[in-house]
């Protein structure tokens, strides 16, 4: 099953990146004489209310979807991993004040918090994608921030802190490979998570604006018309779907296989 969800995510990726390059229709272009055409042999996944065609116009928003969903879950895991273990090793006030500050995020629903930040700003890729992992990295912070205590308690790193080895050494050297299954889930989790938030702020008409588009601005421009045009809504809907699932099924099978290391 994780195989084949990771067959389906190469796939969703080799969809949006190069098929661009062989399916070369403008994402632009407005056709007065192809509104609301249903899927057919000439438009595969059919054409919005201006006329676009809508296979074209999935691939160019996948780029942008995808890009924000894994840059953001890049950079809220970076963010965790560093304030996680650094928590750990430094102890004392440091991880008083990291408890209040991962508390005070986790106060506000992060949906309102989304809301807040984007409302004040011009929502763009890159602010998105900031935005999007100042949400985000709370979780996976307070995750790691326990197992580096763990791994702290061990005989072997109290006597690397005793021969007063530095603790970025001791990060990268020991802390590391004991945390990257972790860090992988989290990551997995997070990409799903940063594509859903992107499309949700789309659809509601605070993400990503024309002329760029994503699978969340396809999907809701498609809400005005799904009574009569179901396929507007359908296939952007189907694309966000497909990733956040195949996603979860790679992040349980990560979860499980790392369950029965422990157990072992």
């Amino acid at each position: 099953m994780p195989f084949l969800s990771i067959a389906v995510l190469f796939a969703v990726i080799f969809f949006s990146f190069i098929g661009p390059y062989f399916y070369t229709a403008d994402p632009l272009y407005l056709d007065s004489r192809a509104i609301l055409l249903a899927p057919s042999m000439e438009h595969w996944f059919g054409t919005d209310r201006l006329g676009r065609d809508l296979l074209v116009r999935l691939m160019e928003g996948g780029q942008v979807s995808l890009l924000i969903g894994f840059a953001s879950a890049l950079i809220s895991t970076l963010i965790g991993l560093l304030y996680g273990v650094s928590a750990a090793l430094l102890r004392g006030g440091y991880d008083r004040v990291f408890i209040i500050i991962v508390d005070l995020f986790l106060t506000f629903p992060t949906l309102f918090l989304l809301l807040t930040l984007v409302s004040y700003v011009n929502a763009s890729i890159w602010v998105l994608v900031l935005i999007i992992s100042m949400t985000g990295w709370m979780g996976t912070a307070r995750l790691i921030r326990s197992e580096s205590f763990a791994i702290a308690s061990k005989p072997y790193i109290r006597i690397l802190h005793i021969a007063h080895i530095h603790p970025l050494t001791i990060m990268l050297k020991y802390y590391a490979p004991l945390l990257a299954p972790i860090v992988l889930v989290s990551f997995t989790f997070g990409v799903g998570g940063a594509i859903l938030a992107e499309s949700g702020l789309s659809f509601l008409g605070l993400g990503i604006v024309a002329p760029q588009m994503s699978w969340g601005s396809i999907l809701s421009g498609g809400k005005e018309v799904i009574d009569i045009a179901w396929w507007v809504s359908f296939f952007p809907g189907l694309m966000i779907f497909i990733v956040t699932f195949s996603l979860m099924n790679i992040s349980n099978a990560l979860q499980a296989r790392m369950n029965q290391k422990e157990v072992r």
